[in-house]
């Protein structure tokens, strides 16, 4: 990675990281204060998903606009549209997590560099998860995809 790359993954990174800590998701009480919607209920993050659409939603048309990205030489667009089991099974995991933890892994790694106890036992249970997935989903060298490679899931945008 080219030392601009590598700058502007650590500021968007940090800013990132910084919003986070600003709007209080990193903390977990917060989030599953908003999931709580029979219980003591707070909309605060409604505000923040919304402003990270609006976020997303202007990148999106920034990029619309671009002819090239500026430090790499193409875009990497989704093209996948396919619902299927695995997209199903995944979200229902992540949003299970979520909701018995309160954390999502941004959150949990921004948690973690603060030396958040609870963003540990997170992170710890997230990268066995991981290992868990390589081990029993993820084909071993040599062994045929069962699905279909990623090209068709990211297509490059000139």
């Amino acid at each position: 990675m080219t030392a601009p790359r590598l700058l502007a993954a650590l500021a968007s990174g940090l800013l990132f990281g910084l919003g986070l800590a600003l709007s209080g998701m990193m903390d977990p009480h917060r989030v599953l204060g908003f999931l709580d919607v029979a219980g003591a209920w707070d909309p605060s993050l409604a505000f923040v998903l919304a402003g990270a659409v609006g976020v997303s939603a202007l990148g999106t048309l920034a990029m619309a606009r671009m002819a090239r990205p500026i430090l790499t030489p193409t875009f990497a667009v989704p093209t996948k549209r396919r619902v299927d089991a695995r997209l199903i099974a995944g979200a229902a995991l992540f949003g299970t997590g979520w909701g018995l933890a309160g954390f999502c892994p941004g959150p949990a790694l921004a948690g973690l560099a603060l030396g958040l106890p609870e963003a540990g036992v997170f992170v710890a249970a997230m990268l066995a998860g991981m290992a868990l997935y390589r081990l029993v989903a993820e084909p071993t060298p040599g062994e045929a995809r069962r699905e279909t490679p990623a090209p068709d899931t990211v297509a490059p945008r000139r």
